[in-house]
């Protein structure tokens, strides 16, 4: 009789546990989707990839994206929105380079800042500058398509030299390149060191130089032109 009492106590408690389990297993299945919605994808910085000729001057977009989320962002409470940046990037093989400047472009190409510098080095080059947020605020937008709003441009001239179907590679510098409010407050800088921010580096596919014509071509295409002409007004 004891042993029959013993047995029931013991299917019930392991019953018990069974239930126990099986709601703390539902309950870890529920959580799993809060906790997915808490991952925040960073702010972006990102130097396009394109073509030019050898000893032509290229255009290279580079863009900010500003994504919602971040400690910094048009949607966080005034004073910490992107107002200041500080992107360098690197260049190789520097003797494909003949000359090279960083300046702004996009959505910050009226916006006069309040600090601006473009320091360079041998194979190197950055640009800094900073706005005043109440009356200069920068348009980005918003969790905006990739690669996000062009804020500024690197204008490259290639060597004549510089081998056709060669790449220049454009690197962003991790340690010297992040986004801050228009204070650079601590809290809410991002850079790639503290997870916050994305660099996605760019480059230049070295084309054919397409020749320029010389004094005598175009002389002779002239002419030739004009016997055409010539030609036309007497047949007709």
């Amino acid at each position: 009789m004891h042993e029959r009492n013993d047995m029931k106590k013991y299917a019930s408690h392991s019953k018990l546990i069974r239930e126990v389990l099986l709601i703390g297993a539902v309950a870890g299945l529920l959580q799993v989707p809060a906790a997915s919605a808490l991952v925040v994808i960073p702010d972006t910085v990102t130097v396009a990839t394109v073509n030019g000729p050898a000893g032509g001057v290229v255009d290279v977009p580079v863009y900010i994206r500003d994504a919602s989320g971040t400690p910094l962002g048009l949607d966080q409470p005034p004073g910490s929105r992107i107002q200041s940046y500080a992107i360098k990037v690197t260049y190789s093989p520097a003797s494909s380079v003949a000359a090279i400047s960083f300046t702004r472009a996009g959505i910050t190409s009226s916006l006069p800042p309040t600090f601006e510098a473009s320091p360079a080095s041998p194979g190197a080059i950055s640009l800094l500058d900073t706005f005043q947020e109440s009356t200069h605020l920068i348009p980005f937008t918003l969790d905006g398509a990739l690669p996000g709003n062009q804020a500024a441009h690197l204008t490259v001239t290639l060597s004549q030299s510089a081998p056709v179907g060669s790449v220049v590679t454009l690197t962003i510098d991790p340690t010297l390149t992040e986004l801050t409010d228009e204070a650079g407050d601590p809290p809410t800088i991002e850079n790639s060191g503290n997870g916050r921010l994305v660099l996605v580096n760019g480059a230049i596919t070295v084309l054919p130089s397409v020749p320029a014509m010389s004094h005598v071509i175009i002389a002779m295409l002239g002419l030739a032109l004009a016997l055409i002409g010539v030609r036309f007004i007497r047949f007709h």
